[in-house]
């Protein structure tokens, strides 16, 4: 472009583009961005896609902007281009009433296909919607309803805690539903109560009980929703509450099974390979329900591309060393007797002053002289703040899971608190994995700052993405989709390179089989140009990526990208 101005800039001395050391100085600029663009956690990806796949990548990138919408209560508005709201910006904001106009976008019909890799964090027991299991729960002969005292008024119906369980129709002594709903003054526990008794006499009727039933089963379906301080406290209550409800339900085999078959097909059917599940801490009799329904599912038509499942023990809210000890040697012995189901040990509950990890080193290594002198390898993968502590203890916990060889990290959401840490995960090839929706939902991180997958991708740290309870929480999903769709969408404005590296991550450290921690590190430096059954999904995932790219490229040919 002519300057004007170029005869007065001459006379005033001026240097001009064109000038040796303007050169010199450009040149040394256009190196350091190219230095930089190297450092980039998506440079070797960019690098070798196809031609296609970058035509793929500007037209999801293009419809992802056609389409940008916000989360939160302005999405009743097909027209509004960008968040106009605080709730917008805050991950996992009323989804649960986005998701029918989210499901309708040409965005999501396209994420829905792509292939996800696998799916590593996850909490077993708050991956069934809420209404499956109200249905199974009234569906299923013999289910009872405990609770330690009558539920006679709405405020003891929302707080009073309660349980399921099976019992045979010849067993004595049981309830009727009209004493549950009932103050009579009497200070004993109410006998056991048929399902179909209590929901024949529950104040509200029959649909009431259900949607009663089902609000117990999701932690905090208001309180989520609003900005308020209730903190991390108020949420690992509601947590505890909904959670021992599901468990009691999920204890009877036949419910259990049913919803793996369930769980199963719906990781299938949003293109998951692999699924690493974390059940709070069981026996070798629920291995053996797993496993039966696992290799069942794998014979069905629809479980013929899924790899597989598998499980991390999770020791929760443990009081002592010896409630500890004893959840590690049931690990040890579900592990013996099936080697395939259990792949690491977590230790699971609220992180506080009194449940720091630092308080329990001492058993750690007492598990690990276990291991060895029982002959089994259970690595671990712990969770560390889960909240954004703002340099409060929990945080802390992050020196112990890496001191302690955790190969992957739960969550990490106040990482950004830590360089050194940072420096020291990228070191010790450690992976993050993050859940921008439940952790947002709740309040338990910073939307603009420690939930941000780009701040931690911009630094090079390993990460992936997980899910926290979707389906229980009410948006009755079970994926990565919704997770995708989100980080796509948030202002962060992921594009699908980073999204596949998300995904590739994923891949480099799932513990498909056991592995010491040699060809552990091994297969996640070499990646796709290893050898073993990591590099061979890695390969297989890059295939299938390539294919999707091509579906992409001609089901939206029409879509412009010059403009």
């Amino acid at each position: 472009m002519e300057n004007p101005d170029v005869e007065w800039e001459l006379e005033e001395g001026i240097p001009q583009a064109n000038d040796p050391f303007i050169q010199q100085y450009l040149k040394g600029r256009s190196s350091l961005i190219e230095e930089e663009q190297k450092q980039r956690h998506d440079f070797t990806l960019r690098k070798s896609l196809s031609p296609i796949a970058k035509t793929a990548c500007k037209i999801l990138s293009k419809i992802r902007d056609r389409e940008l919408m916000p989360t939160g209560p302005a999405l009743s508005d097909p027209h509004t281009s960008h968040a106009s709201s605080e709730e917008a910006l805050h991950p996992g904001g009323r989804l649960h009433n986005a998701r029918d106009q989210m499901e309708t976008t040409e965005l999501w019909k396209i994420l829905q296909r792509l292939p996800k890799g696998s799916f590593l964090h996850a909490h077993l027991n708050l991956m069934f919607d809420a209404e499956f299991l109200v249905n199974q729960a009234l569906a299923t002969e013999g289910i009872h309803i405990v609770a330690p005292e009558a539920v006679s008024t709405q405020s003891r119906r929302d707080e009073i805690p309660f349980t399921f369980r099976h019992i045979s129709s010849s067993a004595g002594g049981l309830g009727n539903g009209a004493a549950l709903w009932t103050s009579t003054g009497n200070t004993h526990s109410p006998a056991p109560v048929d399902l179909q008794s209590a929901s024949c006499s529950f104040p509200d009727g029959e649909e009431g009980f259900r949607d009663w039933l089902k609000s117990r089963c999701v932690p905090l379906r208001e309180r989520s929703y609003t900005h308020d301080n209730s903190g991390p406290d108020a949420v690992w209550d509601a947590y505890h509450r909904s959670t021992s409800v599901i468990s009691s339900l999920l204890a009877y085999e036949p419910i259990l099974r049913a919803g793996l078959r369930r769980l199963f097909a719906k990781l299938a059917a949003d293109n998951v390979r692999t699924g690493h599940s974390e059940p709070e801490e069981g026996f070798s009799e629920w291995c053996r329900v797993f496993q039966e329904e696992l290799m069942r599912f794998k014979s069905t038509e629809e479980g013929q591309s899924f790899h597989g499942a598998r499980v991390i023990w999770t020791a929760t809210d443990v009081s002592s060393n010896k409630d500890l000890a004893e959840s590690m040697m049931n690990c040890i012995i579900a592990k013996q007797d099936f080697p395939d189901v259990i792949c690491g040990f977590d230790l699971g509950g609220q992180e506080s002053p009194k449940g720091q990890l630092v308080d329990f080193v001492p058993m750690m290594f007492w598990f690990r002289k276990l291991c060895l002198e029982e002959g089994v390898d259970i690595p671990f993968f712990f969770h560390a703040s889960e909240s954004d502590t703002h340099g409060e203890n929990p945080s802390h916990n992050f020196f112990d899971a890496i001191l302690l060889g955790s190969r992957r990290i739960g969550d990490g959401v106040s990482l950004y608190e830590h360089p050194m840490l940072i420096e020291l995960i990228k070191e010790k090839k450690l992976l993050v994995e993050r859940c921008p929706i439940s952790n947002g939902r709740h309040h338990l991180a910073d939307p603009i700052g420690s939930n941000s997958l780009r701040f931690l991708l911009s630094r090079g740290v390993p990460v992936s993405l997980g899910s926290d309870p979707q389906a229980v929480l009410g948006h009755g999903w079970n994926g990565l989709t919704p997770e995708i769709w989100r980080a796509l969408q948030d202002p962060e404005r992921l594009g699908i390179t980073d999204i596949a590296i998300l995904i590739e991550n994923s891949i480099r450290w799932s513990s498909y089989e056991d592995q010491p921690t040699a060809g552990w590190l091994t297969g996640i430096r070499e990646g796709v140009l290893g050898e073993g059954v990591k590099a061979s999904r890695l390969q297989e995932w890059y295939a299938d990526f390539e294919k999707f790219c091509e579906w992409v490229a001609l089901e939206y040919a029409e879509v412009d990208i010059d403009d």
